[in-house]
């Protein structure tokens, strides 16, 4: 394929999200040359204030979505909750890298387990649950324990239940919305594994090593790499989430959430087609980050170096204790920290994060 020409310096990336992620492509893409339009509901979140341009407007803003896409050479997104409609809209009148496809995908839990399972990469047992009769059956299929999730709009453990008996499932039914819902098996995993791949223009494809995750409360709190999980479960790792870049034919960078079985197996959960937070280690620790390898394919530029350089942890830094945390960890030599610059310091809110660099 023959690499396409890349965006000229000074192009202007638009990007659909304008928080901590959009933030930190936003920073990437001048770092390279290029000025991030940032299009958002908020106008002091953590990517506007580090904007070139912004337009402030609902993503549902037809004439706003009109003047954002005269006004940059291609669009991206920060997060997978923009509403297709809006990608669609934006389509017709401007290239979008990721595309509509690779977004509609990855909102939508029962695609997404479909797209993983045509992929070839393995998943728990799971079924759609429409209606109470479904649920029951689904019960039958799955069994018990299982978690009950929405099929949209779920993040940071939120539209989600872990369920242990029937009548928990029927009340989870109930509360959970909006429908459909899907049932997954409650899988008995060893370790949290996720990777990322970048797939430039031309098909050419970069994965990042596999990272081991730590959750406390359904939020992510420490990233560990190298992933203390044997080398093939790793590479097995690496090798998953490029097929999935490959199979959504995806230009930009996604992650792959796995659980380690105890047999060694992976098994995919989650797919995030932008940054993710367990690639936040590649800001300090690689020449090129995860924010800089999505800025380059989606400007069509060549993919950097995906080498780690040194053993890192990274640390989400959440809520006051984040805030508490910050001015100690500035004055370490061995620590990069990152703020996002967000406002109040709430409970479960990321505020920053903090890589640990390790000597290897």
């Amino acid at each position: 394929m023959t690499r396409p020409e890349p965006l000229p310096l000074g192009a202007r990336i638009g990007i659909l999200g304008s928080g901590q992620l959009g933030r930190m492509s936003a920073m990437a893409a001048a770092r390279l040359g290029y000025r991030a339009h940032v299009f958002g509901p908020e106008a002091d979140g953590p990517g506007m204030q580090v904007a070139a341009i912004r337009s402030v407007a609902d993503y549902g803003d037809a004439e706003a979505l009109r003047r954002f896409a005269d006004a940059v050479d291609v669009v991206t997104f920060e997060f997978e909750n923009v509403p297709a409609a809006t990608l669609a809209a934006l389509e017709g009148r401007v290239e979008c890298r990721p595309g509509l496809r690779a977004l509609s995908i990855c909102q939508d839990r029962v695609a997404e387990k479909r797209f993983l399972e045509s992929a070839g990469v393995p998943v728990a047992p799971w079924q759609e649950v429409t209606d109470r009769a479904s649920l029951e059956a689904a019960l039958e299929a799955v069994g018990l324990p299982a978690v009950l999730k929405t099929t949209r709009l779920g993040y940071d453990g939120r539209g989600q239940a872990v369920i242990r008996t029937v009548e928990e499932a029927r009340s989870a039914f109930a509360r959970l919305a909006p429908h459909p819902l899907v049932l997954e098996g409650f899988i008995p995993f060893t370790h949290e594994i996720s990777a990322i791949a970048a797939r430039s223009a031309d098909g050419t494809v970069a994965v990042f090593e596999a990272t081991e995750n730590e959750h406390r409360h359904h939020i992510l709190h420490r990233s560990v790499v190298p992933a203390r999980v044997a080398p093939e479960a790793a590479e097995q790792a690496r090798q998953l989430v490029a097929r999935v870049a490959e199979g959504l034919d995806l230009i930009g960078v996604v992650a792959l959430e796995m659980f380690l079985l105890p047999d060694g197996r992976l098994l995919g959960n989650e797919i995030a087609p932008r940054p993710h937070n367990s690639g936040h280690w590649t800001m300090d620790a690689c020449t090129c980050s995860q924010f800089e390898q999505h800025i380059r394919a989606v400007a069509g530029l060549p993919l950097g170096p995906v080498a780690r350089r040194c053993d890192v942890v990274m640390e989400n830094l959440i809520g006051p204790e984040g805030l508490a945390a910050w001015p100690p960890l500035l004055g370490r030599p061995d620590v990069v920290a990152h703020w996002y610059g967000k406002g109040e310091a709430r409970p479960g809110r990321k505020l920053g994060h903090a890589n640990f660099l390790l000597s290897q």
